[in-house]
């Protein structure tokens, strides 16, 4: 198997996030690429492959060098849900072992949410219930035309609790209310004009839309990448008073004298590329 990480973007690999279940790849420029690799089971969830997932984002976390993370399922399905044997074994189960379970989910889509670097979900075949719930988890998803989506847990008289945190933020409470409750199938239009989807691309232009993201990432400083997605998370829902107001100003003064932007101001001025795109 190849190095999941190519040096020197992660220091330490850690191993288990070389699970077969789960592949990581990356350019030395910073690309890394996440794969569900259970094609058998149209890459759908069960307790190995969301501990592999948990590992592989985490891996991000101390991944300085990635510039921004993929995600993508193996043989053409991004991901179908939940396993459902897994999902009948845990009919058995107590409450609180339930409980353990459903908590591993959470984690992982909070790993996931809290990558620094930008995550694109690439949507091929389908995104049902949870793996619809990792597109919205992203930063940006895009959908290979032909894609189908759906949060049908109602029809299996569960709910989408672990991934609703997401899916809300993504489209909203009106859609999500719809979308939880009639469990309704949906076509890439319609997740496009809801927002869970930034993007539709035609098939076979998976590594040109990689390619172009790439690039694009390139450009921008990898710290205020970061600090931005953290940003969008202290202002959204919170009134505009003196408060946020202050801890807004507190950011950008404390951006504009920091060695990012002096570098950025810099080569504007220079018109040169900043040291993080050359």
């Amino acid at each position: 198997m190849t190095n999941p990480i190519a040096d020197p973007l992660v220091e330490n690999i850690d191993t288990d996030a070389t699970s077969s279940l789960v592949r990581i790849e990356a350019t030395q420029d910073g690309v890394a690429t996440i794969t569900i690799n259970s094609p058998a089971t149209k890459n759908a969830f069960d307790s190995f492959v969301i501990a592999a997932l948990a590992e592989a984002f985490e891996t991000m976390h101390g991944a300085e060098g990635v510039r921004v993370v993929f995600l993508q399922g193996e043989g053409g399905m991004f991901s179908a849900g939940a396993n459902l044997e897994w999902m009948a074994a845990a009919a058995t189960l107590s409450e609180s072992d339930n409980r353990e379970d459903a908590m591993a989910m959470a984690r992982m889509l909070k790993a996931l949410w809290d990558i620094p670097a930008l995550t694109v979900a690439i949507v091929e075949g389908g995104a049902f219930g949870g793996g619809a719930g990792l597109a919205a988890a992203c930063d940006l998803a895009v959908a290979v035309d032909g894609a189908r989506f759906s949060f049908a847990e109602v029809r299996l008289g569960l709910v989408a609790a672990t991934i609703s945190p997401y899916v809300v933020r993504a489209i909203g409470p009106r859609h999500a209310r719809a979308l939880f409750a009639t469990g309704r199938a949906f076509d890439v239009a319609h997740a496009e004009k809801i927002g869970l989807v930034s993007e539709v691309i035609r098939v076979g232009e998976v590594e040109m839309l990689k390619a172009r993201i790439g690039r694009e990432m390139m450009a921008c400083a990898p710290g205020a990448v970061a600090e931005s997605k953290q940003l969008v998370d202290e202002v959204f829902g919170r009134s505009i008073d003196h408060g946020l107001m202050e801890a807004t100003a507190r950011r950008i003064a404390a951006r504009r004298v920091g060695d990012e932007a002096r570098e950025g101001v810099a080569a504007f001025i220079g018109r040169r590329k900043p040291s993080w795109n050359e």
